[in-house]
């Protein structure tokens, strides 16, 4: 018996011995804090078992009572992922150390049942949802939208009311923007109804600060969580690749067969190679073109965009070795167990350090490898950038997350649900007395006052928001604007509308209006919602995915698209049914469909680091002149050859970043930086006047100071 695993049934520890021998860092730091009873964050490097680390104590849990006869049909575990794949894909990874331990047990003579495992996310289909409701699964997948619909439709809260552990994956990729918040309130809520509050485990090989983002976990007013911080940094493989073509402003189509065949090449050195790309788009036309130069059979593409099926199928053809390449977006960046991936490729920069970090630990995702990462450069200034990246990763830098503070849009919708919810609390005729777990209102602890038929109590309700860590700063007037809102409705020419609440000011109760649940479930969530047209592939009826609304509109009968890396015939598109229908185009040349507002921002951090190298290479050749560039010159040497070890540029990439640099210091008379702003003025080939402000601060402070620019032209100029 392992000495870390002491406190596992003898089943469990065997088990894990056989497979890994022994625990990683984070395994044997975190399990004794989860066991323990403490919110607990695992901060460790891709494929090093921290999910591992925060499964295995709920297994041993559920062994226990499997083999003792005590495991009834009841939800125990909630595990929520921000993406839909990775939660398909920690159900595989479950069903087998469960179905290996079952054999086990079922060898040595003890009479076990079935632990069971389910995924509750938007691909799931309709008839797995009503198996889900009628036999609980013990250890429940879902995502944070998928969660708050459970919460909120009448049937699914009676399964959440027995939940003993909460497991948040990947928590940075939500913890700072509203899908966060939303998540936060949902946690309070989950918190509210169970019989007693659920360990909160969280799980991230990327963040900053990690206090923050602990506190995030545990929610605001509780014992401070514990941290086990193994820490990001991780030996790995970097380097930038430049075409042979000279780069400039736009990457020529030279350029790009280049680029093309140094994937081939590279791919050919591996068993099996994920390629990132930052847009839909452009995942189709890179998969189009390693296609024709690899055949169709070893090249597939991975996005949002694609249906459900097709996602899993290139997945599943990746891990078993059927494919060399996946080309794929950030669907495929977070902890997805997609196999024995050698190398991981980025074409242009990915705008983030943690992003870059994330899709290079997608290689050598196993104990003890080294991730192998090459960024490919398309233009001069993203060559700068993937310089500027790689040597912010080797000197162990991480973007900034920056939590939302109180959004008051996610706060109304969690208020409607949470009020709409009240009809299936046990006492009100809902859910609970139909589920046959004949709950009464008395047998539920400390939180009885929260489950009354008459509706929330107002203070009850705002003491709840407050307990989420992005509203702890929420004030009570704050609060009761919302309420007020929701109550009295919005004033508009014909009447008012959006009245989801009664409030009862004398009793200080709130109870839905009518409609107001079904508003909750189909508005709720903090993902922007776009305007997208399923194509179906006929005669089949089988959906392939969807696309923009101004593509599919552009579209007309008898063009051929690409998606799924598969050519598609257009037969029809439906502008009300929002379908486009299509049949197999067999291989006919496509065009490359487009979906707006996609493309990745720079981050604040990558930004710093992008102006300092800038300096670094102005400062290091004061007076050399571009012209006169020679890498025989011993500044310029030595300046190559710094940028050969902090950035991982060949020599011909150093050359062309420092002339690059040069360049740009003797058109502007300086290098931009996050001290040196400067105003370019040119005039267009039609003579219109243009200017550019080379400010290299983020995305986050660029769009702001943009948008208060082009109002202060407007009144200034008066257009």
């Amino acid at each position: 018996m392992s000495s870390s695993l002491s406190w596992a049934h003898p089943l469990v520890d065997d088990w894990f011995t056989s497979r890994f021998g022994t625990p990683t860092e984070p395994q044997e730091l975190g399990w004794p804090h989860i066991l323990a009873g403490h919110t607990t964050l695992i901060s460790a490097p891709t494929g090093s078992g921290k999910t591992l680390a925060a499964f295995l104590a709920c297994i041993d849990r559920l062994v226990r009572k499997a083999v003792a006869g005590e495991l009834t049909d009841r939800t125990e575990v909630v595990y929520i992922s921000p993406l839909k794949a990775l939660g398909n894909d920690i159900q595989k990874n479950l069903e087998l150390p469960l179905g290996e331990i079952l054999q086990m047990a079922g060898q040595r003579g003890f009479l076990m049942p079935q632990i069971r495992t389910a995924v509750r996310t938007g691909d799931t289909l309709m008839h797995e949802r009503r198996a889900m409701l009628k036999c609980p699964p013990h250890i429940l997948v879902t995502t944070p939208e998928s969660l708050y619909i459970l919460l909120t439709a009448e049937r699914s809260r009676a399964i959440l009311r027995d939940v003993e552990t909460v497991i948040v994956d990947e928590i940075h990729a939500v913890a700072d923007d509203k899908r966060g918040a939303h998540l936060a309130l949902s946690l309070e809520r989950l918190e509210a109804l169970t019989r007693r509050s659920p360990v909160r485990i969280g799980l991230s090989a990327t963040q900053k600060p990690i206090e923050e983002v602990a506190h995030f976990l545990a929610g605001n007013g509780r014992p401070d969580p514990i941290v086990v911080n193994i820490g990001h940094k991780r030996s790995l493989d970097l380097a930038v690749e430049v075409p042979a073509t000279l780069l400039g402003p736009v990457a020529s189509n030279e350029m790009w067969d280049e680029i093309y065949d140094r994937i081939v090449q590279l791919s050919g050195e591996h068993r099996s190679t994920l390629v990132f790309v930052n847009t839909r788009r452009l995942v189709e036309r890179v998969a189009h073109h390693l296609a024709e130069r690899m055949g169709e059979e070893q090249v597939g593409a991975h996005h949002g965009s694609l249906s459900r099926k097709l996602r899993l199928a290139a997945e599943r053809k990746l891990k078993d070795g059927q494919i060399k390449v996946l080309v794929a977006t950030a669907s495929l960046e977070l902890g997805i167990d997609i196999g024995t991936v050698d190398l991981v490729i980025q074409i242009s920069s990915p705008r983030s350090i943690a992003v870059a970090l994330q899709r290079v630990g997608r290689a050598g995702h196993w104990r003890g490898a080294v991730p192998k990462g090459r960024f490919f450069a398309t233009t001069r200034d993203d060559l700068v950038e993937c310089a500027a990246l790689v040597r912010a990763i080797r000197q162990g830098e991480l973007d900034r997350l920056m939590i939302p503070d109180s959004p008051l849009d996610v706060l109304a919708q969690q208020i409607v649900a949470s009020c709409a919810a009240e009809s299936g609390r046990p006492g009100s005729g809902g859910s609970a007395s139909q589920s046959g777990q004949g709950d009464s209102v008395l047998d539920l602890g400390a939180d009885t006052r929260l489950f009354s038929p008459d509706g929330w109590n107002e203070n009850e309700l705002f003491a709840l928001v407050k307990r989420a860590y992005p509203y702890r700063n929420l004030t009570r007037e704050l609060f009761d604007a919302i309420i007020e809102m929701l109550s009295e409705g919005i004033a508009a020419r014909r009447g008012r509308y959006g009245a989801y609440l009664h409030r009862d000011r004398v009793n200080s109760k709130l109870r839905a209006r009518r409609g107001a649940r079904l508003a909750a479930i189909t508005s709720g969530g903090a993902i922007p919602e776009t305007a997208l047209f399923t194509v179906v592939a006929e005669p089949e009826g089988i959906v392939v995915g969807t696309l923009d609304e101004d593509f599919a509109v552009e579209s007309n009968a008898g063009d051929i698209m690409l998606l799924g890396n598969s050519s598609w015939r257009i037969r029809r598109v439906e502008g009300k049914s929002g379908r486009v229908l299509v049949e197999d185009a067999h291989g006919a040349p496509p065009s490359v469909p487009f979906w707006r507002g996609e493309a990745p921002a720079r981050t604040e951090e990558l930004s710093f680091h992008v102006a300092e190298l800038r300096q670094e290479i102005s400062d290091r050749l004061p007076g050399v002149s571009p012209v006169a560039l020679s890498s025989t010159s011993a500044a310029v040497a030595e300046t190559i050859a710094w940028l050969f070890a902090e950035c991982g540029l060949d020599e011909a990439g150093a050359l062309e970043a420092v002339q690059y640099i040069l360049e740009g210091r003797t058109v502007l008379g300086a290098v931009p930086t996050q001290t040196t702003i400067i105003a370019e003025r040119f005039f267009d080939e039609a003579g219109g006047m243009q200017l550019v402000i080379h400010a290299p601060f983020g995305a986050r402070i660029n769009k702001a100071w943009g948008l208060a620019l082009r109002k202060r032209f407007c009144r200034s100029f008066n257009f």
